[in-house]
């Protein structure tokens, strides 16, 4: 078998035609939402990677530090010869458990992004040219039909992405995982969690500006793709917690009354000044909360890593 395989379970159009039909489905609600999926065109994962190396945005920083250091305990616990991930990206922090994993013969990256699959993938391989990387283009969100591969199989789901879902999406996705286990199959979570308020806020509107730049790279997402006219210069970022949800919500403010043409759908799309399109929720999560969430998607946490500073988790969970 080759080192580096490429499985595409994604229509060559599948993005185009759900960028529409996301579009003309949040505009047209009140109130108005986008997914944060259209964020990350190559401008804005260039945005994103430099939101990880603010002095505000610990999560990054937080999961690398529980990586570092229990990398090693995963791997005792797990014995993993496959290496499942899901949302791969450039699969940077996965290094350190490949680097742990002594055993390890299959490396699957599951990513919408081809070109974020292969260069991850042609990476890995130069360092490590006897491991097996089967790369799937798909949506983690979907239904997965994993390669063959040896077990015991660890699937990882890091960077906190959990927290991007609402809570019925959360537990049809973790329901989803506990399909691809089988006895002796381990998930692998990164969780952010419930801090000061001032902290989150900060993560999410940096002095700097980056991360209203991140939030406000969605309109050009859709001006390019849909020929759309978002003024970008007339929506405000705004970033608040919600307390009662526990969450970080991301939203774009018009400054003033405005109409947006989107000559791809065929829309306009009024904006009273104030109305906000929201455009990211940020769950935060404690033990109890994961724990409960993961039980009721059929699965059993069996360990739990924070940060030195108790701001980020690892959660290991296993086939109840």
């Amino acid at each position: 078998m080759s080192p580096f395989q490429l499985t595409r379970t994604l229509p060559e159009d599948a993005t185009s035609a759900a960028l529409r039909a996301d579009v003309r489905h949040g505009l047209t609600r009140s109130p108005k939402e986008l997914p944060p999926k259209w964020f990350y065109d190559a401008r804005g994962s260039e945005l994103f990677e430099e939101i990880t190396r603010l002095p505000e945005y610990y999560p990054t920083r937080a999961e690398r530090e529980i990586l570092a250091g229990r990398a090693g305990d995963i791997a005792a616990v797990t014995g993993a010869r496959t290496l499942v991930e899901l949302g791969s990206g450039s699969s940077e922090k996965t290094r350190f458990l490949l680097d742990a994993l002594p055993e390890l013969h299959s490396y699957v990256p599951v990513d919408v992004s081809e070109s974020a699959l292969t260069g991850a993938g042609e990476a890995l391989l130069a360092d490590r040219p006897g491991l097996h990387v089967h790369a799937l283009i798909a949506d983690f969100t979907r239904v997965l039909a994993l390669p063959d591969a040896p077990g015991p199989r660890l699937v990882a789901f890091l960077g906190g992405t959990l927290g991007n879902l609402l809570p019925g999406e959360r537990t049809d996705f973790l329901r989803s995982v506990r399909a691809l286990l089988s006895p002796g199959d381990a998930l692998l979570l990164g969780s952010d969690l419930v801090k000061d308020e001032r902290v989150l806020v900060a993560a999410y509107d940096d002095a700097a500006g980056v991360t209203a730049d991140f939030n406000k790279n969605v309109l050009s997402v859709v001006n390019r793709e849909l020929e759309a006219d978002f003024p970008l210069d007339g929506f405000d970022h705004v970033a608040v917690w919600n307390d009662r949800e526990e969450w970080i919500e991301m939203r774009l403010r018009a400054r003033e009354r405005v109409s947006v043409k989107i000559r791809g759908l065929d829309l306009v799309v009024p904006f009273e000044a104030g109305e906000e399109i929201r455009t990211e929720v940020s769950a935060k999560f404690r033990q109890e909360g994961v724990r409960s969430e993961l039980a009721a998607a059929g699965m059993k946490l069996t360990e739990w890593w924070t940060d030195a500073e108790g701001r980020f988790a690892l959660s290991l969970s296993t086939v109840v």
